[in-house]
């Protein structure tokens, strides 16, 4: 789960640079295009920041629009690697069930079949035995 999650950010920190870089593109094209962006008559930051908020709003769009352009072909794709998980599940779990069955001869020095393997079926240890002339708490001399 972890190397999931480390490549789910890893996703996102690069869609989040990428989407800066576009940002920025079309700030650079609207800014040499019309340097007063606002159309105050004056070229100052409230320029810049409603330039980049210009930008964001065009790039969100875009992206918004090949998102649900993708979509479909996309949700299709996931379906059918659902299905194929779905169907090779069952051979999974029996190699895994044959390899669990394998550690555990190897561990333990026996020969279980791979089906037969509980693990969690482990004796319990034995509590250790209490002596009931000696008084408890004391060290053994």
């Amino acid at each position: 789960m972890g190397f999931l999650k480390n490549l789910l950010g890893l996703g996102i920190a690069a869609g989040t640079a990428y989407a800066a870089v576009k940002v920025a593109q079309k700030y650079n094209e609207k800014k040499k295009a019309e340097p007063d962006q606002n159309g105050d008559g004056t070229v100052d930051v409230n320029d810049t920041v409603y330039g980049v908020k210009d930008a964001a709003r065009e790039v969100y769009e875009e992206t918004a629009a090949k998102v649900r352009e993708k979509a479909p072909e996309v949700r299709e794709k996931a379906a059918a690697a659902a299905a194929a998980v779905q169907e090779k599940a069952p051979e999974f779990i029996e190699k895994v069930r044959g390899a669990a069955g394998e550690a555990w001869s190897a561990l333990r020095g026996e020969n279980f079949p791979a089906g037969e393997v509980e693990l969690e079926d482990e004796p319990a240890e034995e509590p250790a035995e209490e002596h009931p002339d000696e008084p408890a708490g004391e060290p053994k001399e």
